[in-house]
């Protein structure tokens, strides 16, 4: 039998206590949700590369109550820690309430101006069958 390629949505190291790889140091305390640092240039950028990565953020809230709490409170520093580096008019919001799972909208707004367009949605739901 060969060995299969993981389809993990969080990646987790060999070691316990090595969890990610930044500039080529071993970090402890972090992990990088896209694989490695990545910046976000631009709205197409960040339409594109985001989902995927906000939904390995929201499974590792699920597992880790400390980066759930930090990435509720501030998503944008959160993903910074976490290699993930967005345009400064880039905005985030994430809500959940007592029944709800997280919810993420991910605005644009431009330096100066009052209004913020909305760049995508997301949510996980759970689906049963039988």
């Amino acid at each position: 039998m060969t060995p299969s390629k993981s389809t993990a949505l969080v990646k987790v190291s060999d070691t316990s206590t090595d969890v990610a790889t930044r500039n080529g140091q071993r970090h402890p305390a972090q992990m990088l949700l896209a694989g490695e640092d990545i910046t976000l240039h631009n709205r197409e950028e960040v339409r594109k590369r985001l989902p995927d990565i906000l939904g390995r953020a929201l499974a590792r809230a699920w597992l880790d109550d400390v980066f759930q709490s930090h990435f509720m409170t501030n998503p944008l520093q959160a993903l910074a820690e976490s290699g993930v580096h967005l345009p400064d008019t880039m905005l985030i919001e994430v809500t959940k309430s007592m029944a709800d799972r997280p919810k993420i909208v991910v605005y644009e707004q431009q330096a100066g101006s009052k209004f913020k367009s909305r760049v995508l949605y997301l949510q996980l739901v759970m689906v049963a069958g039988k």
